[in-house]
């Protein structure tokens, strides 16, 4: 396997990891992966259509990365 394709591995697991762990801060360690999937598919489905469902979202997630709280 070359160096680009290497690096490119070690970012995916990187990001993987990550997007788990915000799983994990919204405290839904423990839920089915089908609702998980399922709580995504409807946000992404309103979030398309509604600005103002997108904005309300992310000040909820700001302020959760504000708490210092994992």
């Amino acid at each position: 396997m070359n160096k680009a394709t290497q690096e490119a591995r070690r970012k995916d697991a990187r990001e993987k990891i990550e997007l788990g762990g915000l799983i994990v801060k919204a405290g839904m360690r423990y839920e089915k992966r089908a609702l998980l999937l399922g709580i995504l598919i409807d946000a992404s489905q309103r979030l398309r259509d509604d600005e103002s469902e997108r904005l309300r979202l992310t000040a909820i997630g700001n302020r959760a990365f504000g708490s210092g709280s994992d």
